[in-house]
């Protein structure tokens, strides 16, 4: 490439429009708060344009008339201003805009120039990070990932709403709730006592399912995912940090046949068996149940993953505290508690982002096991602080029967609410099925 060439390159950028954005908003004070909501001073490439519109920036945050004479007059206060060019540019800005009308189209076409720079910014310091060598590949990916999702960050600004378009879609959902059949706003866990006290899984929610070690929760949370898949027929992301794929569908291949765990396990099976097992699998074939379990996966993995689904109505992760955070680290260190408030934090951002309920699991800590009553409370969450603000609904498993073994509650299962932003909490009780690792509503019975 010759020399004169690369010389010539520039980064991406609109002389006109980023003039015509200025010129409007010198001649017609009226188009200033349009133009103010959608760029920043950083998205003028040219100096010169960029200290004009930073002088125009500050005088609207100090609601300042704007015009010719006044900018001139402010930039000369601040040292911008340079007498041999600075007054006929500003004249050149007005004559040279064909109208203030389009000034929102200007500033679109200079908002997506600086997007473009942003991008070739980002790129350039992710191909110096890869030739420097300096870190492992999976850093490096979690890096790029980081800057990529720091430019969309920085571009998702949205207009505000006036209160009688979101009274007008909130009367829309209650004529639909009022004449549906359920009554309930969210997807149906499967569990009707659940269903009652958090009304379905709903859209944007974190939900937490925590408990200890053998309480089940990897059981409840398939029962969620099945049953959505089932009844809603929506697409389900399952990921797994602990469990293998084969190990999760057995699960579920036991709670719908019927079938004991232990005879999966160990293919002891009896005719009957394999004909319920038949059943069953045409069933789970009917599902759009998606399983990865990649126990490297990190939050930005699972939002690109389940941006590439169609029809996506529940994403479960099992579990929180295995997730790795930046740069594909894990949580020992001290930067632990930080770590884990990062993640739970960008987990409720996937949720409002993909419109869909995000169930997450996580362990407790030892702590409710140095009490007499052993229920968990929201301070046995591990680094609980983060976690506890950032989920909408926090659910705990107990079960009395694993610590005591001559309980009256066997096979018994406490959910307990322990936090509801869409109404009560409380406790439920469900009827657990150990030979089937599953849940059920306690008035469900099943016969031989």
């Amino acid at each position: 490439m010759a020399l004169d060439e690369l010389l010539s390159r520039q980064m991406p950028h609109s002389l006109e429009a980023e003039q015509a954005v200025l010129g409007s908003m010198l001649i017609d004070a009226d188009c200033v708060k349009d133009v103010m909501d959608k760029l920043q001073p950083a998205d003028f490439y040219l100096r010169q344009n960029r200290e004009i519109f930073e002088t125009i920036y500050t005088m609207f945050s100090y609601s300042k008339p704007i015009d010719g004479v006044t900018v001139a007059e402010e930039m000369q206060k601040n040292g911008t201003y340079d007498p041999q060019i600075t007054r006929n540019y500003l004249v050149q800005l007005m004559e040279i805009t064909p109208t203030s009308a389009n000034a929102l189209e200007y500033a679109a076409i200079v908002r997506d120039k600086s997007l473009l720079r942003s991008v070739a910014a980002a790129a350039g310091e992710i191909t110096a990070l890869v030739q420097d060598g300096l870190g492992e590949a999976q850093t490096i990916l979690e890096a790029a990932e980081q800057k990529i999702y720091a430019i969309r960050r920085g571009r998702s600004a949205q207009d505000m709403t006036h209160i009688g378009q979101v009274l007008s879609t909130v009367l829309d959902n209650l004529s639909e709730l009022s004449t549906g059949q359920t009554g309930m706003p969210g997807l149906s866990t499967g569990l009707s006592a659940i269903d009652t006290k958090i009304h379905g899984l709903n859209k944007s929610d974190l939900i937490l399912l925590a408990a200890r070690p053998g309480m089940g929760k990897t059981s409840l949370a398939l029962n969620f995912a099945l049953n959505v898949g089932k009844a809603a027929g929506k697409t389900i992301a399952v990921f797994s940090l602990e469990m293998s794929k084969e190990q999760l569908v057995t699960r579920l291949l036991a709670g719908e046949a019927l079938v004991s765990n232990t005879k999966l396990v160990t293919g002891n099976l009896s005719e009957e068996d394999w004909g319920r097992i038949a059943q069953a699998a045409n069933v789970l074939n009917q599902t759009d149940i998606r399983i990865d379990d990649n126990p490297l996966l990190t939050v930005a993995d699972m939002n690109a993953k389940c941006r590439r689904m169609d029809n996506l109505g529940l994403v479960v992760i099992d579990y929180l505290q295995l997730m790795t955070s930046a740069g594909g680290k894990g949580y020992a260190g001290e930067n632990r508690q930080q770590a884990v408030s990062d993640i739970s934090r960008m987990l409720k951002i996937m949720a409002k982002e993909l419109q869909v309920p995000v169930v997450c699991l996580s362990q407790l800590s030892r702590a409710n096991e140095k009490r007499d009553d052993k229920r968990p409370m929201l301070s046995d969450l591990r680094e609980s602080g983060a976690i506890e603000q950032d989920a909408d609904i926090v659910l705990f498993l107990y079960r009395d029967d694993y610590y005591n073994e001559d309980s009256e509650k066997r096979n018994i299962a406490e959910c307990i609410v322990a936090k509801n932003r869409h109404g009560e909490t409380g406790k439920i009780e469900l009827k657990w099925l150990p030979e089937y690792t599953s849940f059920s509503s306690i008035e469900t019975r099943y016969g031989d």
